[in-house]
């Protein structure tokens, strides 16, 4: 998710504001983003299921970085920041929307095999992440999984991952455990698998994989 950018002096400081104001901008975001973002897919990849995907949501799609995964597939992505989503529909003619994926209600699109959360829920405070995750497993098709990956709050305080997840740009990463919690409190969790995010050997955060579909 990516709207959080803003002149907040009071809560970030100046160089917090810029930052986030700069991340915003699709060309500077995906430039940012080029080194990991294969990589952040892996674990989903690995799994096979994005070739299997027939219906797609994607939830916070940003400027559209994982679109070109779902050729094959019907594809529908939101997110909040209008900038992205008309870059992305430029960029890789699909279809995008522009809203807040807290309050999106896609009942009217049918139902979805394949829902990608992708590093949206550490900007959400826990009652957001469970409205949210509540509503998007409804939209799930009998077969559907929803697939999530987000940012991992290590438990070394003082590391360089450690460092990196406080300075993201979200305001509630989270440590493992209570990531686990969480998912299995509101998915029937099929698998779950923590993994580093960086360059070369050197992890620069740490993620989480959760696959899971609605409770039967």
């Amino acid at each position: 998710m990516s709207g959080r950018a803003r002149w907040d002096f009071d809560q970030g400081g100046a160089t917090v504001a810029i930052v986030d104001w700069l991340l915003e901008r699709s060309f500077i975001y995906r430039t940012w983003q080029r080194p990991f973002a294969e990589h952040k897919l892996a674990p989903i990849v690995a799994g096979g299921d994005i070739a299997r995907a027939r219906r797609v949501l994607d939830v916070g799609c940003g400027p559209g970085t994982n679109a070109p995964h779902f050729r094959h597939a019907d594809y529908l992505g939101v997110d909040i920041n209008q900038n992205y989503v008309a870059n992305a529909t430029r960029r890789y003619g699909r279809r995008f929307v522009a809203a807040d994926v807290t309050a999106y209600t896609a009942e009217h699109e049918g139902r979805f095999d394949f829902i990608l959360v992708n590093s949206l829920l550490h900007h959400l405070e826990t009652s957001a992440v469970r409205r949210l995750l509540s509503h998007l497993a409804q939209l799930l098709s009998d077969d559907g999984y929803m697939h999530i990956l987000d940012l991992v709050l290590p438990d070394k305080r003082y590391s360089v991952s450690a460092a990196l997840a406080r300075a993201d740009r979200g305001d509630f990463p989270r440590p493992l455990e209570e990531w686990r919690t969480m998912f299995g409190e509101l998915l029937d969790v099929q698998h779950f698998e923590p993994y580093p995010l960086g360059v070369g050997r050197i992890t620069l955060w740490n993620m989480v994989y959760c696959k899971g579909c609605s409770r039967r």
